[in-house]
């Protein structure tokens, strides 16, 4: 009797994003939030300045503005007032309804983790009609590794030399986009090992990077 053929396969994998200028061009909501906190606190901000270096915590972006000992509650107030201006002038950007689904397709999980809050961030993904299977909030660069093991993650996908170090922190591949304030030198110098243009050729790096892992194991 002949013998089945080996056939290779590979547990479905689950991938992390981030969510500002990955999966979300958040730039507008961002800058029409702080106008209005510019205006209620009546501190000049720049914002132009802030939504060119999207990526880590607002506290950290606030302390360029406010003193030191302001800048928790005008976190919290920013907070407050963020889902009013900004989830809806924000869109998707290219590719990222695509790139959930090519992983939820091959039976994996898609999994968000952000430095943003986690209820604005839910906001964005209800608004813009993406569902990934879990959303994690108020985590940065090697702190996003938290969230990354505790799910199992084998890729993380980010704009932010900050998620290539959270990638790299928690043993994930490291795929980034040149979508936000990191060119692509920036990110391959951090570590990144895949760097794509945007999201719209992840689907088919996936695909690719499933049939080479199955093979590898043959």
């Amino acid at each position: 009797m002949a013998s089945t053929p080996h056939v290779p396969t590979i547990a479905p994998p689950t991938v992390g994003f981030d969510l500002d200028m990955t999966l979300i061009d958040s730039r507008p909501g961002i800058k029409a939030a702080y106008r209005a906190l510019s205006a209620e606190t009546g501190v000049p901000i720049d914002c132009d300045l802030v939504v060119s270096r999207l990526g880590p915590p607002v506290e950290e972006e606030l302390a360029n503005w406010f003193p030191a000992a302001e800048v928790a509650a005008t976190a919290d107030r920013y907070r407050e007032i963020y889902p009013e201006y900004a989830i809806t002038p924000s869109p998707a950007l290219a590719g990222a309804r695509e790139a959930v689904a090519a992983v939820r397709a091959l039976g994996g999980r898609a999994i968000v983790v952000t430095a943003k809050h986690e209820p604005s961030a839910k906001l964005h993904l209800a608004h813009l009609g993406i569902e990934p299977d879990t959303v994690i909030g108020r985590l940065w660069a090697e702190g996003k590794a938290q969230a990354l093991l505790e799910h199992g993650a084998r890729i993380y996908v980010g704009d932010h030399t900050g998620d290539v170090r959270g990638a790299r922190a928690a043993d994930c591949l490291s795929v980034a986009v040149t979508t936000g304030p990191c060119d692509a030198d920036e990110l391959r110098e951090a570590g990144a090992d895949v760097v794509l243009p945007d999201l719209t050729g992840f689907p088919a790096w996936l695909s690719a990077w499933v049939a080479s892992s199955a093979a590898r194991q043959v």
